[in-house]
This record gives structure tokens, C-alpha cells and sequence, in this order.
């Protein structure tokens, strides 16, 4: 295969990682794994550490697998579906845990509209603070009229 069919297996999967997330996040973290999940929703979590960043180790389980098998001899479409789960990784990190949650304050005078998007509907899944009743569970793609809100609204 040619680097343009690597680059469109890569991207693809970085989309598809949406779905993945929207999914997993409503019908696994908001139910089987409401245990590793519950603490994330409480407020003021005083710890670095929440169990909810067990999902974390479960999503780079796969990645490091089509890595490593993708990676044999000569590299091949596993190799770049694992990279496509892995950009989506440090995106949903960096949006969800240093952006939005702030656990790490490198981005703190960000404004921009796309972003104050992203953290209202954020706050909006967050409101509920049991496992029922949730709304959005996306984390890239949220519904637009989030993003409507945050351009009218300069803050």
C-alpha cells in the first residue's frame, strides 16, 4: 500500500475514534463501567489520579497491540489504524483533561469558540452527576448548537 492509503487509513481511523468514544462513553463508562467512571463525574475529585483513567490504559491496549504487530517486517494498514487511535488519544487528552478539566494548566487563556464549544457541552454531560439522564458524549464533534452558543457569547 502507498503512503496516501496509510495517510487515509490513519485519518479514518482518527474519525471513527468519535464513534468509538460516543459509544463507549454512553452504553460502557455510563453503564458496566459506571464503577470507573463514577468519580469523574463527582465535583472537586481531590486526587491526580481518578479510576476513570483506567479507560485510558483500555483504549492504548489495542494501539500498542496493532503497533506492535503492524510494525513486524515491513509496515502495514495495523500499523496506522494503531496511529489513528493514537493521535485520537492525545487529542482526547489534551481537549478533555487539560482543556476542559484543567488538570494540568497549560491552556488557560484559551477563547477560542471551538473550544468554549467543547467545554459547554462538557459541562452539560457533567451536570448529571449519577450515571442516568447523560447527554453529550462526544468530545471532538458535539452537537452545533454549542458551538453556536460560544460564538455569540465573547468571553
Amino acid at each position: 500500500m502507498e503512503t496516501t492509503g496509510f495517510i487515509l487509513i490513519t485519518l479514518s481511523v482518527f474519525v471513527g475514534m468519535e464513534a468509538v468514544t460516543w459509544l463507549t462513553h454512553k452504553y460502557i463508562m455510563h453503564g458496566l463501567g459506571w464503577y470507573f467512571h463514577e468519580d469523574h463525574h463527582q465535583p472537586g475529585y481531590p486526587h491526580v489520579f481518578e479510576k476513570n483513567d483506567f479507560f485510558f490504559v483500555i483504549f492504548a491496549i489495542p494501539s500498542i497491540l496493532l503497533f506492535y504487530f503492524g510494525s513486524r517486517g515491513e509496515l502495514n494498514w495495523m500499523f496506522f489504524v494503531g496511529l489513528g487511535i493514537l493521535i485520537y488519544g492525545i487529542c482526547y487528552f489534551l481537549i478533555h483533561d487539560v482543556l476542559i478539566h484543567r488538570r494540568f494548566k497549560w491552556f488557560d487563556k484559551t477563547n477560542n469558540w471551538y473550544f468554549r464549544g467543547l467545554r459547554k457541552a462538557h459541562k452539560i454531560h457533567h451536570k448529571h452527576l449519577n450515571k442516568e439522564h447523560g447527554e453529550c458524549f462526544g468530545m471532538l464533534f458535539v452537537p452545533f448548537k454549542y458551538f453556536r452558543e460560544a460564538k455569540a457569547i465573547r468571553s
